[in-house]
C-alpha cells in the first residue's frame, strides 16, 4: 500500500512539474533586447530572420541560402527530436527519466549528434559544423552543434542547442552563453561523422 502510495504521488508530482514549467517559461521568455546584445534566444521559427541573418554575417563568404538551410534544420530537428523521445519539460527530468528506463532517449549528446549528421547531409560549403563541449567527463557535461564560416575559429561561431529548452532551438555566440565555457573537441566530430561517410 505504501509502495503505491508513493508510486502515485511520484507520478501525480511529475505531472505537475511537466506541466506547470512551460507555463512558467512562457511568463518569463528571454529577453527581447538579448538579440541586440549577442545573448542566446530561442529561435521563433524554422525561417528565424534573426538566426539567420547572425549565420550570414558570419562572414562575407557565408551563402544566405546555406545560413537558411542550417537554420530550417536545426529548429525541425529539435522539434521533431522533442516528439520523438516524448521530451517533458525539464531536460534534467528527462535524463533522470532515461537513467531510470522509463524514456528512451533525449540526452544533450544525442541531440547534438542527430543535428550533426543531419547539417553534415546538406554538405555545406560556406559554413563549417563543430562539436563544441562544455565540463567534458563531468555529470554536468554538455555538448552542442557550433557553426563557423568555413576555415574560421571555433571561437567565433554560434552555438545551436536543441537540449536545453526540450527540443526549441537556443541559440547565439559561443561567448555569450552565460552557463557554459566551450571547447572544441574535433576527436567527437569526427567519431560521429567518419561513419557515416565510411558507409559511402
Amino acid at each position: 500500500m505504501t509502495k503505491l502510495f508513493f508510486a502515485r504521488r511520484f507520478r501525480s508530482n511529475l505531472i505537475i512539474f511537466t506541466l506547470a514549467a512551460p507555463l512558467a517559461f512562457a511568463a518569463y521568455p528571454p529577453s527581447a533586447t538579448a538579440r541586440s546584445r549577442g545573448e542566446l534566444v530561442l529561435a521563433t521559427s524554422a525561417e528565424d530572420a534573426a538566426l539567420r541573418a547572425r549565420l550570414v554575417a558570419l562572414s562575407p563568404s557565408v551563402n544566405p541560402d546555406e545560413a537558411r538551410r542550417v537554420a530550417y534544420v536545426a529548429y525541425t530537428t529539435g522539434l521533431e527530436l522533442a516528439r520523438k523521445w516524448q521530451m517533458v519539460s525539464s531536460p534534467t527530468v528527462q535524463c533522470f527519466l532515461i537513467n531510470i528506463g522509463v524514456k528512451k532517449g533525449g540526452y544533450c549528446y544525442q541531440f547534438a549528434t542527430e543535428l550533426l549528421l543531419r547539417l553534415d547531409a546538406q554538405k555545406l560549403k560556406t559554413l563549417e559544423l563543430h562539436w563544441a563541449e562544455s565540463d567534458a567527463g563531468t555529470d554536468t557535461e554538455h555538448n552542442v552543434i557550433a557553426v563557423t564560416a568555413r576555415g574560421r575559429p571555433f571561437a567565433q561561431g554560434i552555438e545551436l542547442d536543441n537540449w536545453r529548452h526540450s527540443g526549441h532551438l537556443l541559440w547565439g555566440p559561443l561567448s555569450g552563453d552565460p552557463s557554459h565555457t566551450w571547447q572544441e573537441n574535433k576527436d567527437a566530430l569526427a567519431r560521429r561523422l567518419n561513419p557515416r561517410r565510411g558507409r559511402g
